[in-house]
């Protein structure tokens, strides 16, 4: 999908550069050319030979290297580029991008060149939310600079939050789609993923046990094969991917007007776990107990049909929707119904009874109904099932 692209790869100083040797690999299986620089600290976590042999190339470390420089070696390393990628993007490294310092061979790079720039940010939490981060964030994407990531979790110094690199397959999709590559260059995709949480008081709400794994796996696949993603996510405990638009909301009622400020789009999949129902009566402080075991009546109202209101448009429809159907029993039977009740295309049902493990898990067994017939596919990784129905969506719109 990247043939013939060629990436001028910047390695900064930090822990996280293991992750770019992942990175180099899969860049040159997707026929793209890797060019190598690397900082001196970034050298003290991978070393040159290593990156080299990976990419092919020779690496470059120094600005005053007498052979590359003789004939401005770093003028045109920065102009040859289809895209110029940061990773691991340092708080260092990006602070020079951001004020314009050129004092070493990626720095002077960075400020020489007209190509566009991808970074992955990758520092301590406490760097990442300092002041000065936050400036300098802000700076870069006033200058047109991509970010991907960075992600929370675990990290090398032991603490916990926002500041890990994106992984290598993350990276990978945003720059695919930074470059427009892939069957779906030029396509907008509307995605919404998650479960939607719905207000009883403050404090309590009425939500389900969707992680929202499956449709940030779809995403994720739909970017990169070079779509324009616009991912609506309600709370969900997996992160959203990189390289995509991400809108988070909490209710049915926000992700249905969220979905409508999103369209136009050339397809529209349904993953989202939406609430049927909400509180009609919801309270605007917490319930307490009225110490005579007798529970507050709920009063239920039906949440906006989100699937049906965009299957149905007369104007601006989606050229395909997808939706989704979760189901206990009577899996086929059920889905069958709900792809005539609702008006869409294609429905991806499940089985997500208890006994499967589907909801919330890392895999899914999905039958796809369409208007020729229903289709079993194996028991897969959802990253899996995401790829074969982002090929599918590939093939409709082609």
């Amino acid at each position: 999908m990247l043939a013939g692209k060629r990436i001028l790869l910047i390695i900064g100083g930090g822990i996280a550069a293991y992750k770019v040797l992942e990175l180099i690999r899969r860049l040159r299986d997707a026929g793209a050319a890797v060019t190598p620089v690397m900082t001196r600290a970034a050298a003290e976590f991978v070393t040159p030979l290593s990156v080299a042999a990976l990419a092919g190339e020779k690496v470059r470390t120094e600005l005053f290297d007498l052979g590359d420089e003789a004939e401005m070696g770093h003028i045109q390393l920065s102009r040859v580029a289809d895209l110029i990628v940061v990773a691991p993007a340092t708080a260092d490294l990006m602070a020079k991008m951001a004020q314009g310092r050129a004092d070493d061979l990626a720095s002077t790079l960075l400020l020489a060149t007209d190509t566009r720039v991808l970074i992955a940010p990758a520092m301590n939490l406490r760097m990442w939310e300092h002041p000065a981060t936050g400036r300098n964030r802000a700076q870069l994407a006033a200058d047109g600079v991509a970010t991907v990531g960075p992600n929370a979790g675990a990290m090398a110094c032991g603490e916990f939050g926002p500041g890990r690199m994106a992984e290598p397959e993350e990276i990978l999709g945003a720059i695919t789609a930074a470059l427009g590559a892939g069957p779906l260059a030029g396509r907008h995709v509307l995605v919404t993923s998650g479960p939607t949480h719905e207000p009883i008081d403050p404090v309590r709400y009425i939500a389900n046990r969707s992680s929202g794994a499956q449709g940030t796996a779809i995403a994720a696949a739909l970017r990169d094969l070079g779509a324009s993603v616009t991912f609506v996510t309600g709370p969900a405990s997996v992160p959203p991917p990189g390289g995509v638009t991400v809108v988070r909301v909490e209710t049915a009622r926000e992700m249905a007007a969220a979905v409508q400020a999103a369209l136009p789009a050339d397809a529209a999949v349904f993953a989202a776990a939406v609430a049927d129902w909400r509180v009609a009566n919801a309270a605007d402080r917490k319930m307490k107990k009225d110490g005579k075991g007798t529970a507050p009546a709920l009063e239920f109202a039906e949440n906006p049909d989100i699937l049906a209101t965009v299957a149905r448009m007369d104007a601006g429809r989606p050229r395909l929707v997808i939706g989704f159907a979760a189901e206990t029993d009577d899996v086929l039977a059920h889905a069958t119904a709900k792809r005539a009740r609702k008006g869409c295309d294609w429905i991806v049902a499940n089985d997500v009874s208890p006994g499967t493990g589907i909801m919330g898990g890392q895999e899914n067994a999905v039958t796809l109904v369409t208007a020729e017939g229903a289709e079993d596919w194996p028991r897969l990784p959802k990253a899996e099932v995401a790829a074969r129905l982002a090929a599918r969506i590939a093939d409709a719109l082609a």
